[in-house]
């Protein structure tokens, strides 16, 4: 999945910058001037690619002082304007950014255009312009300021504002690439990766991941060791590498690289298993709100795997996994409160938790609500229900709810009633539920 329009107007790409101490002028520019452009410049504009930086560089306390002295020196300057409105964009301060940047804009200079551009586009902190927001983007990306490109890519491939257009996003993402923008040459990759705009290469879009990975792009990395992992690229799963790019996404702070890194730990794949470790990977996952984190996070809880057993803290997390729309948590949540933990069950709970999943179409759910409705657990007993969802749970190709309504049926004994009262179906109690599932895809979230 590709990124949204960001307000940040910069690459991940590290810079080398100097002390504010002597840097030389440019254009007859003042020291004053030059020590804002250093603190706040981004390395995209013409001219301060040496000395320019990514948002995410900014030390925000220095860059207010610097670039405040700088306008108070040449309160004219539209320049000094849009590096000090970026600085207070970073620090989300929309009320002293955006007037900053709109003059900025409207005066032409290429950093205001886009994150001005941008905002509008998002429409979170000044409402939402599409036309006009992509109007500033394509003046910006007219004279190559690469973020302007990116983001004019994102207005096509999502169609926003535009008519969608794959190709046409795939030129801009590829100039913005060209042009040095590491997340530019990720969205290229992932054009390739798709078929969008072109045709489906992989070997294109490795190349292209490579390049955005190793400028420090994190999202390219981590999408670089999901290529690896899925072995497309050759016969067999390249584990190792996968581990590699994994660990450097993850330890840019990439959320899902952390995920897909602590599942390859937790397994020994391409690396010595490392439970406690995988642990580490998916707490950090899991507290950035990513679901499959939360879930994998709760089964190591739940079995005492890479941590102390508790099943307090599964508890916890199944159910933020839950609400963050996992059948599988719920699934295994409601197992929990069937009495799995070794606590006295909460049979009311067990259904709630236990037809979530069932209603998203969860297998195990639907072979575990079976269960409930056969032996009249936190519902009325109703052998027909019960029937009916193993029944579900088998034409999803879940085994135990294939044999559960195998042994059902096979056991049920018709007992025939009086001519006024229905007939009763009655059989023997159904072996509590199964284990835990594992989903297929620990990656995807």
């Amino acid at each position: 999945m590709k990124i949204v329009h960001l307000a940040l107007a910069a690459s991940m790409a590290a810079v080398t910058t100097s002390g504010l101490a002597g840097i030389a002028p440019i254009d007859g520019k003042s020291e004053a001037f030059m020590a804002c452009a250093e603190a706040a410049s981004s390395q995209y504009e013409p001219g301060y690619a040496d000395i320019g930086r990514d948002s995410s560089q900014i030390d925000i306390a220095a860059a207010t002082e610097a670039c405040q002295a700088a306008l108070a020196e040449d309160p004219a300057s539209l320049q000094v304007k849009a590096w000090l409105g970026r600085v207070y964009d970073v620090a989300d301060d929309p009320t002293n950014a955006l007037p900053l940047l709109e003059e900025a804009a409207n005066g032409g200079v290429p950093l205001a255009l886009t994150i001005y551009g941008d905002l509008l586009i998002v429409g979170e902190q000044v409402p939402g312009d599409w036309t006009r927001g992509n109007d500033l983007l394509s003046q910006a990306a007219t004279i190559g300021f690469a973020p302007a490109l990116n983001s004019l890519g994102l207005s096509y491939d999502y169609g926003e504002g535009v008519e969608q257009n794959s190709a046409t996003a795939l030129g801009y993402y590829r100039q913005a690439a060209v042009a040095g923008l590491p997340r530019a040459a990720t969205n290229t990759a992932l054009m390739y990766l798709e078929g969008l705009g072109t045709d489906r290469d992989p070997v294109a879009a490795e190349a292209w991941l490579l390049r955005a990975a190793r400028d420090g792009d994190a999202r390219g990395a981590y999408n670089l060791g999901k290529l690896y992992e899925s072995g497309e690229l050759a016969d067999l799963p390249n584990y190792l590498a996968a581990v590699s790019w994994y660990q450097q996404a993850s330890d840019a702070g990439y959320p899902l690289a952390s995920l897909a890194l602590g599942y390859l730990m937790q397994h020994g794949y391409g690396t010595t298993a490392d439970p406690a470790y995988a642990a580490q990977l998916y707490q950090y996952a899991a507290d950035n709100g990513v679901a499959q984190a939360q879930l994998n996070l709760a089964m190591l809880y739940e079995d005492g795997i890479g941590v102390e057993r508790d099943f307090a803290q599964a508890r916890l997390l199944y159910r933020q996994a839950s609400d963050n729309g996992l059948s599988d948590a719920a699934a295994n949540l409601g197992l929990l409160y069937l009495g799995h933990s070794g606590d006295i069950a909460d049979y009311d709970k067990a259904l709630f938790y236990t037809q979530r999943a069932a209603d998203a179409g969860n297998p195990v759910a639907l072979n575990n609500l079976g269960y409930l409705y056969e032996n009249g657990l936190g519902i009325s007993a109703d052998l027909q229900l019960a029937r009916e969802n193993y029944q579900r749970a088998a034409d999803l190709s879940y085994q135990p709810g294939a044999d559960n309504l195998a042994r059902l049926e096979a056991a049920m004994i018709i007992e025939p009633p009086p001519a006024d009262e229905p007939t009763i179906i009655t059989a023997p109690v159904a072996p509590l539920a199964g284990p835990k599932y594992y989903p297929r895809s620990k990656i995807d979230n």
